[in-house]
Protein backbone atom coordinates (compact mmCIF):
# COMPACT_ATOMS: atom_id res chain seq x y z
CA UNK A 1 0.00 0.00 0.00
CA UNK A 2 1.41 3.34 -1.00
CA UNK A 3 1.71 5.99 1.67
CA UNK A 4 1.36 9.67 0.92
CA UNK A 5 3.13 12.18 3.12
CA UNK A 6 2.07 15.33 1.33
CA UNK A 7 -0.38 17.58 3.18
CA UNK A 8 -3.69 18.28 1.49
CA UNK A 9 -3.68 21.48 -0.51
CA UNK A 10 -6.30 24.16 -0.37
CA UNK A 11 -8.94 23.52 -3.01
CA UNK A 12 -9.42 26.37 -5.47
CA UNK A 13 -12.87 25.55 -6.76
CA UNK A 14 -13.99 27.23 -9.97
CA UNK A 15 -17.68 28.18 -9.82
CA UNK A 16 -20.02 26.90 -12.50
CA UNK A 17 -20.69 29.41 -15.27
CA UNK A 18 -24.38 30.35 -15.35
CA UNK A 19 -24.83 31.92 -18.75
CA UNK A 20 -28.60 31.92 -18.43
CA UNK A 21 -28.34 34.22 -15.44
CA UNK A 22 -26.26 36.73 -17.40
CA UNK A 23 -28.68 36.68 -20.32
CA UNK A 24 -31.71 37.17 -18.07
CA UNK A 25 -29.89 39.94 -16.19
CA UNK A 26 -29.13 41.71 -19.49
CA UNK A 27 -32.80 41.50 -20.53
CA UNK A 28 -33.95 42.92 -17.19
CA UNK A 29 -31.34 45.70 -17.42
CA UNK A 30 -32.57 46.67 -20.90
CA UNK A 31 -36.20 46.80 -19.71
CA UNK A 32 -35.20 48.89 -16.68
CA UNK A 33 -33.25 51.29 -18.93
CA UNK A 34 -36.30 51.70 -21.17
CA UNK A 35 -38.52 52.48 -18.18
CA UNK A 36 -36.02 55.03 -16.82
CA UNK A 37 -35.71 56.60 -20.24
CA UNK A 38 -39.45 57.15 -20.60
CA UNK A 39 -39.68 58.56 -17.08
CA UNK A 40 -36.97 61.11 -17.83
CA UNK A 41 -37.89 62.07 -21.40
CA UNK A 42 -41.70 62.20 -21.17
CA UNK A 43 -42.60 65.88 -20.53
CA UNK A 44 -46.07 64.99 -19.23
CA UNK A 45 -44.60 63.89 -15.90
CA UNK A 46 -43.60 67.54 -15.27
CA UNK A 47 -40.67 66.80 -13.01
CA UNK A 48 -40.08 70.51 -12.41
CA UNK A 49 -43.47 70.71 -10.70
CA UNK A 50 -42.69 67.55 -8.74
CA UNK A 51 -39.39 68.88 -7.34
CA UNK A 52 -40.95 72.29 -6.62
CA UNK A 53 -43.74 70.64 -4.57
CA UNK A 54 -41.79 67.85 -2.88
CA UNK A 55 -40.71 69.87 0.16
CA UNK A 56 -43.64 72.22 0.61
CA UNK A 57 -44.90 72.70 4.21
CA UNK A 58 -48.37 71.32 3.45
CA UNK A 59 -46.76 68.13 2.12
CA UNK A 60 -44.76 67.66 5.33
CA UNK A 61 -47.90 68.38 7.36
CA UNK A 62 -49.75 65.64 5.45
CA UNK A 63 -46.82 63.23 5.92
CA UNK A 64 -47.01 63.84 9.67
CA UNK A 65 -50.70 62.92 9.80
CA UNK A 66 -50.03 59.84 7.64
CA UNK A 67 -47.29 58.66 10.00
CA UNK A 68 -49.53 59.29 13.03
CA UNK A 69 -52.24 57.16 11.45
CA UNK A 70 -49.75 54.40 10.61
CA UNK A 71 -48.09 54.25 14.02
CA UNK A 72 -51.33 54.65 16.00
CA UNK A 73 -53.16 52.02 13.96
CA UNK A 74 -50.31 49.52 14.30
CA UNK A 75 -50.08 50.08 18.07
CA UNK A 76 -53.82 49.50 18.43
CA UNK A 77 -53.63 46.55 16.03
CA UNK A 78 -50.77 44.90 17.95
CA UNK A 79 -52.62 45.33 21.27
CA UNK A 80 -55.77 43.78 19.81
CA UNK A 81 -53.78 41.05 18.05
CA UNK A 82 -51.95 39.90 21.17
CA UNK A 83 -55.20 40.00 23.16
CA UNK A 84 -57.13 38.02 20.56
CA UNK A 85 -54.31 35.49 20.07
CA UNK A 86 -54.19 34.83 23.82
CA UNK A 87 -57.98 34.53 23.93
CA UNK A 88 -57.87 32.05 21.04
CA UNK A 89 -55.45 29.93 23.08
CA UNK A 90 -57.55 30.19 26.24
CA UNK A 91 -59.35 27.21 27.74
CA UNK A 92 -62.42 29.41 28.31
CA UNK A 93 -64.85 28.77 25.41
CA UNK A 94 -66.45 32.23 25.73
CA UNK A 95 -63.10 33.96 25.22
CA UNK A 96 -62.31 31.72 22.26
CA UNK A 97 -65.67 32.44 20.59
CA UNK A 98 -65.42 36.20 21.16
CA UNK A 99 -61.97 36.24 19.56
CA UNK A 100 -63.14 34.05 16.67
CA UNK A 101 -66.15 36.28 15.94
CA UNK A 102 -63.99 39.40 16.10
CA UNK A 103 -61.50 37.97 13.59
CA UNK A 104 -64.30 36.62 11.39
CA UNK A 105 -66.09 39.98 11.17
CA UNK A 106 -63.13 42.30 10.60
CA UNK A 107 -61.42 39.97 8.14
CA UNK A 108 -64.66 39.25 6.31
CA UNK A 109 -65.68 42.82 5.47
CA UNK A 110 -63.75 45.32 3.30
CA UNK A 111 -61.71 47.92 5.14
CA UNK A 112 -63.23 50.69 3.00
CA UNK A 113 -66.74 49.68 4.12
CA UNK A 114 -65.65 49.61 7.75
CA UNK A 115 -64.16 53.10 7.45
CA UNK A 116 -67.42 54.44 5.99
CA UNK A 117 -69.34 53.08 8.98
CA UNK A 118 -66.83 54.64 11.38
CA UNK A 119 -67.34 57.97 9.64
CA UNK A 120 -71.12 57.61 10.08
CA UNK A 121 -70.90 56.57 13.74
CA UNK A 122 -72.50 59.85 14.85
CA UNK A 123 -75.40 59.31 12.43
CA UNK A 124 -75.95 55.71 13.51
CA UNK A 125 -75.69 56.57 17.21
CA UNK A 126 -76.50 60.17 18.03
CA UNK A 127 -75.74 59.41 21.68
CA UNK A 128 -73.80 56.46 23.10
CA UNK A 129 -74.63 55.35 26.63
CA UNK A 130 -72.59 52.96 28.75
CA UNK A 131 -74.47 51.25 31.57
CA UNK A 132 -76.28 48.07 32.60
CA UNK A 133 -78.00 46.36 29.64
CA UNK A 134 -81.81 46.12 29.57
CA UNK A 135 -82.14 48.74 32.33
CA UNK A 136 -82.34 52.52 32.48
CA UNK A 137 -79.12 52.73 34.51
CA UNK A 138 -76.50 54.73 32.59
CA UNK A 139 -72.97 55.22 33.89
CA UNK A 140 -71.76 57.47 31.07
CA UNK A 141 -73.18 58.92 27.88
CA UNK A 142 -71.73 61.08 25.11
CA UNK A 143 -72.35 62.19 21.55
CA UNK A 144 -69.67 60.84 19.18
CA UNK A 145 -69.34 64.01 17.13
CA UNK A 146 -69.04 66.20 20.24
CA UNK A 147 -66.30 64.35 22.11
CA UNK A 148 -63.59 66.50 20.52
CA UNK A 149 -63.82 70.21 19.76
CA UNK A 150 -62.44 69.80 16.24
CA UNK A 151 -64.15 67.68 13.60
CA UNK A 152 -60.73 66.88 12.11
CA UNK A 153 -59.69 65.32 15.42
CA UNK A 154 -62.95 63.36 15.57
CA UNK A 155 -62.45 62.01 12.07
CA UNK A 156 -58.82 61.18 12.88
CA UNK A 157 -59.91 59.07 15.87
CA UNK A 158 -62.58 57.35 13.76
CA UNK A 159 -59.99 56.55 11.09
CA UNK A 160 -57.56 55.32 13.75
CA UNK A 161 -60.16 52.98 15.27
CA UNK A 162 -61.21 51.69 11.86
CA UNK A 163 -57.67 50.93 10.72
CA UNK A 164 -56.46 49.59 14.08
CA UNK A 165 -59.37 47.21 14.72
CA UNK A 166 -59.16 45.86 11.18
CA UNK A 167 -55.40 45.37 11.45
CA UNK A 168 -55.79 43.61 14.80
CA UNK A 169 -57.81 40.84 13.13
CA UNK A 170 -55.04 40.12 10.60
CA UNK A 171 -52.18 40.47 13.07
CA UNK A 172 -53.89 38.16 15.57
CA UNK A 173 -53.43 35.23 13.19
CA UNK A 174 -49.76 36.16 12.75
CA UNK A 175 -49.26 36.34 16.51
CA UNK A 176 -51.13 33.06 17.03
CA UNK A 177 -48.98 31.27 14.46
CA UNK A 178 -45.86 32.67 16.14
CA UNK A 179 -47.00 31.47 19.57
CA UNK A 180 -47.85 28.03 18.17
CA UNK A 181 -44.37 27.77 16.62
CA UNK A 182 -42.84 27.39 20.10
CA UNK A 183 -42.68 23.77 21.23
CA UNK A 184 -45.30 22.92 23.85
CA UNK A 185 -42.68 20.96 25.75
CA UNK A 186 -40.99 24.19 26.77
CA UNK A 187 -44.22 25.43 28.35
CA UNK A 188 -44.63 22.13 30.20
CA UNK A 189 -41.05 22.33 31.46
CA UNK A 190 -41.60 25.91 32.64
CA UNK A 191 -44.77 24.87 34.49
CA UNK A 192 -42.80 22.07 36.14
CA UNK A 193 -40.38 24.73 37.41
CA UNK A 194 -43.28 26.60 39.01
CA UNK A 195 -43.59 29.48 36.53
CA UNK A 196 -47.00 31.10 36.09
CA UNK A 197 -48.75 31.35 32.73
CA UNK A 198 -47.92 35.05 32.39
CA UNK A 199 -44.23 34.40 33.17
CA UNK A 200 -44.16 31.57 30.62
CA UNK A 201 -45.69 33.86 27.99
CA UNK A 202 -43.31 36.77 28.68
CA UNK A 203 -40.07 34.89 29.27
CA UNK A 204 -40.36 31.67 27.27
CA UNK A 205 -42.92 31.89 24.47
CA UNK A 206 -42.88 35.50 23.24
CA UNK A 207 -39.07 35.90 22.92
CA UNK A 208 -38.92 32.82 20.66
CA UNK A 209 -42.13 33.62 18.79
CA UNK A 210 -40.90 37.08 17.83
CA UNK A 211 -38.60 35.54 15.19
CA UNK A 212 -41.74 34.30 13.41
CA UNK A 213 -43.92 37.34 14.19
CA UNK A 214 -41.61 40.21 13.20
CA UNK A 215 -41.24 39.65 9.40
CA UNK A 216 -44.98 39.54 8.57
CA UNK A 217 -45.65 42.34 11.07
CA UNK A 218 -43.13 44.50 9.21
CA UNK A 219 -44.99 43.75 5.98
CA UNK A 220 -48.28 44.68 7.65
CA UNK A 221 -46.76 47.99 8.81
CA UNK A 222 -45.70 48.85 5.27
CA UNK A 223 -49.15 47.84 4.03
CA UNK A 224 -50.77 50.01 6.71
CA UNK A 225 -48.77 53.03 5.52
CA UNK A 226 -50.44 52.69 2.12
CA UNK A 227 -53.86 51.73 3.52
CA UNK A 228 -54.05 55.14 5.21
CA UNK A 229 -54.88 56.51 1.75
CA UNK A 230 -58.37 54.97 2.20
CA UNK A 231 -59.32 57.15 5.17
CA UNK A 232 -60.99 59.57 2.77
CA UNK A 233 -63.97 57.24 3.33
CA UNK A 234 -64.30 58.49 6.92
CA UNK A 235 -63.67 61.28 5.70
CA UNK A 236 -60.28 62.40 7.01
CA UNK A 237 -58.75 64.95 4.67
CA UNK A 238 -55.32 65.68 6.11
CA UNK A 239 -53.36 62.62 5.02
CA UNK A 240 -50.87 62.58 2.15
CA UNK A 241 -52.90 61.09 -0.71
CA UNK A 242 -55.92 63.35 -0.18
CA UNK A 243 -53.78 66.48 0.11
CA UNK A 244 -51.78 65.81 -3.06
CA UNK A 245 -54.94 64.85 -4.98
CA UNK A 246 -56.65 68.05 -3.86
CA UNK A 247 -53.69 70.19 -4.97
CA UNK A 248 -53.52 68.34 -8.29
CA UNK A 249 -57.21 68.77 -9.01
CA UNK A 250 -57.19 72.45 -8.12
CA UNK A 251 -54.20 73.07 -10.44
CA UNK A 252 -55.43 70.67 -13.18
CA UNK A 253 -52.11 68.80 -12.92
CA UNK A 254 -52.89 65.50 -11.18
CA UNK A 255 -49.91 63.50 -12.47
CA UNK A 256 -47.01 65.44 -10.89
CA UNK A 257 -48.78 65.62 -7.53
CA UNK A 258 -49.48 61.90 -7.62
CA UNK A 259 -45.75 61.43 -8.19
CA UNK A 260 -45.05 63.57 -5.12
CA UNK A 261 -47.12 61.26 -2.92
CA UNK A 262 -45.60 58.17 -4.58
CA UNK A 263 -42.05 59.40 -3.93
CA UNK A 264 -42.75 60.07 -0.26
CA UNK A 265 -44.44 56.69 0.17
CA UNK A 266 -41.33 55.07 -1.34
CA UNK A 267 -39.03 57.02 0.98
CA UNK A 268 -40.99 56.09 4.12
CA UNK A 269 -41.33 52.47 2.98
CA UNK A 270 -37.56 52.24 2.44
CA UNK A 271 -36.93 53.47 5.98
CA UNK A 272 -39.42 50.96 7.38
CA UNK A 273 -37.75 48.16 5.42
CA UNK A 274 -34.36 49.03 6.93
CA UNK A 275 -35.88 49.02 10.41
CA UNK A 276 -37.54 45.69 9.71
CA UNK A 277 -34.20 44.24 8.57
CA UNK A 278 -32.46 45.15 11.84
CA UNK A 279 -35.41 43.92 13.92
CA UNK A 280 -35.27 40.57 12.14
CA UNK A 281 -31.54 40.35 12.78
CA UNK A 282 -32.05 41.17 16.47
CA UNK A 283 -34.79 38.62 17.11
CA UNK A 284 -33.22 36.02 14.78
CA UNK A 285 -29.75 36.17 16.35
CA UNK A 286 -28.25 32.75 16.93
CA UNK A 287 -29.95 31.17 13.92
CA UNK A 288 -28.14 30.00 10.81
CA UNK A 289 -30.11 32.33 8.50
CA UNK A 290 -29.14 35.44 10.44
CA UNK A 291 -25.45 34.58 10.10
CA UNK A 292 -25.12 33.53 6.49
CA UNK A 293 -28.24 34.81 4.77
CA UNK A 294 -26.86 38.25 3.97
CA UNK A 295 -23.33 37.14 2.96
CA UNK A 296 -22.25 37.53 -0.64
CA UNK A 297 -20.92 34.65 -2.73
CA UNK A 298 -17.37 35.95 -2.51
CA UNK A 299 -17.58 36.40 1.26
CA UNK A 300 -18.79 32.82 1.68
CA UNK A 301 -15.87 31.58 -0.48
CA UNK A 302 -13.37 33.53 1.66
CA UNK A 303 -14.96 32.13 4.80
CA UNK A 304 -14.64 28.53 3.56
CA UNK A 305 -11.03 29.13 2.49
CA UNK A 306 -10.08 30.64 5.85
CA UNK A 307 -11.67 27.73 7.67
CA UNK A 308 -9.68 25.24 5.60
CA UNK A 309 -6.48 27.17 6.27
CA UNK A 310 -7.22 27.16 10.00
CA UNK A 311 -7.80 23.39 9.96
CA UNK A 312 -4.52 22.78 8.13
CA UNK A 313 -2.61 25.11 10.47
CA UNK A 314 -3.94 23.34 13.56
CA UNK A 315 -2.23 20.09 12.45
CA UNK A 316 -5.15 18.00 13.71
CA UNK A 317 -5.42 16.05 10.45
CA UNK A 318 -3.13 13.22 9.46
CA UNK A 319 -0.51 13.63 6.74
CA UNK A 320 -1.71 10.47 5.10
CA UNK A 321 -5.17 11.16 3.66
CA UNK A 322 -5.75 7.44 3.11
CA UNK A 323 -5.26 6.43 6.73
CA UNK A 324 -8.18 4.25 7.85
CA UNK A 325 -7.93 4.65 11.61
CA UNK A 326 -6.97 7.16 14.26
CA UNK A 327 -4.12 5.94 16.46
Amino acid sequence: MNTHTEKPEIISAVPVRHYGRWISAAIVAIIAALIINTLITNPKYEWDVVFATLFKPEIFHAIGWTLLLTVGSMVLGIIMAVTMAIMRRSENPILRWVATVYIWFFRGTPIYTQLIFWGLIGVLYEQISIGIPFTNISLMSFKPYEVFASMDTTMFVCALLGLGLNEGAYLSEIVRSGLNSVDRGQEEAAKALGMSNSQILRRIVLPQAMRVIVPPTGNETISMLKTTSLVTAVPFTLELTYVTNAIGQSSFKPIPYLLVSAIWYLVITSILMVGQHYLEQYFGRGTQDSKSGSQSRRAKHRQRSSRQQAINASATTKDDPFIEYTP
